[in-house]
């Protein structure tokens, strides 16, 4: 894909443009709906695979009448961010999709680079699974996804109301999984925009990170919390939370790293992440200091008020590391699927974080 200008992007994975918009000319040739062919286990190369937690007829058969919980239309999304989708690669219905799913299509425009800089820093190819995928075909999080794979991205993009759920032979699967020495699970549930009863504290929020796209209540990450609820990872997603930016500029400002307890060396290299107007709290639920490790927090946007900021806080957890514990092998990383995605902006730090991911050994 081709690097995203980095201004305030949209909560539907929407930037305000593409640098090149042409669709012939950015990607090669495509395929889909194929079987996936195993990759071979190499020493020193990692196989990296995502998994979207979503059903995507789920989310783009949602009734568009529905205010909440939902993801904009393209429609929408032109509409809000007239001009900038006005080219006729996004705005004619007989190249692309005009509904929920034409959102959802941004989302895989999105994580091509992610895909790229993978592959180059790993020599294979970064497949893209999704629980339940366009052509209604059910993926479960089982061995046919973890076989070939040595580090895990679990994207929890699923509003709440589709009903996505771990079963437990789901959750044994990623536990076996996390037995073999060297794996990696990198899970990101999305925001929890508006989860207080309470319509005061909704518009306050709603007021706080400022996107017109979002609804006053959107719910996300029920797979992931049910999964890391199953395995024991002691980590709630909460609020959504505009980051602070860099004072006369639209850049995010830098994160706060605890670098001391970075011993893997995640961060390396690494000083801010990307701009997005509502990103996750990830609340530690647990007072064993030594089996979380909060390696970065975002500091906040203060001039909007917030439920959160109001309480004291000034900076909200981004990133955290689970390292290898008991039967546990492999470590475990929480941190929000925007990161992986040029729809809200990239740049060299947020490269290396990947890359740091990707051949972390």
């Amino acid at each position: 894909m081709s690097e995203v200008v980095r201004d305030a992007p949209t909560s539907t994975g929407t930037p305000r443009r593409f640098e090149d918009s042409s669709m012939s000319l950015v990607i090669g040739a495509r395929t889909y709906n194929q079987d996936h062919v195993a990759r071979g286990y190499q020493k020193g190369h990692r196989r990296v695979s995502v998994y979207v937690a979503w059903s995507y007829p789920g989310e783009a058969n949602r009734d568009i009448t529905e205010l909440d919980n939902r993801f904009s239309t393209m429609t929408e999304v032109r509409r809000v961010l007239w001009p900038s989708y006005e080219a006729p690669e996004w705005s004619d219905p007989m190249r692309f999709q005009q509904g929920i799913s034409g959102s959802l299509e941004l989302f895989f425009w999105a994580w091509v680079r992610f895909q790229r800089v993978v592959t180059e820093a790993t020599g294979y190819v970064v497949p893209v699974f999704q629980r339940i995928d366009q052509a209604g075909f059910r993926l479960p999080l089982d061995e046919r996804v973890l076989a070939d794979t040595d580090t895990l991205f679990v994207f929890g993009l699923d509003h709440n109301v589709t009903e996505q759920d771990a079963a437990p032979e789901e959750i044994e699967a990623v536990r076996q999984f996390l037995t073999r020495e060297g794996t990696c699970l990198v899970i990101g549930p999305h925001h929890d925009v508006g989860a207080a009863e309470d319509m005061k504290t909704r518009v306050m929020e709603y007021a706080h990170h400022g996107d017109a796209l979002v609804p006053r209540q959107q719910r996300f990450g029920r797979y992931t919390r049910s999964l890391m609820k199953g395995l024991g990872i002691p980590v709630e997603n909460r609020w959504g939370l505009r980051p602070a930016v860099t004072k006369g500029t639209d850049r995010i400002a830098p994160l706060s790293i605890a670098r001391d307890l970075d011993r893997r060396g995640w961060l390396a290299g690494v000083s801010t992440f990307n701009f997005h107007m509502h990103l996750p709290h990830y609340a530690v639920t647990t007072d064993d200091t030594k089996s979380v490790q909060v390696l970065a927090r975002q500091p906040i946007d203060l001039s909007r008020p917030h439920p959160f900021t109001e309480a004291g806080n000034r900076e909200f957890n981004t990133l955290l590391w689970l390292p290898p514990s008991g039967n546990r092998a492999g470590d475990v990383l929480v941190v929000d699927s925007t990161v992986f995605s040029t729809l809200f902006g990239v740049d060299q730090s947020l490269e290396q974080f990947w890359r740091n991911i990707a051949t972390a050994m």
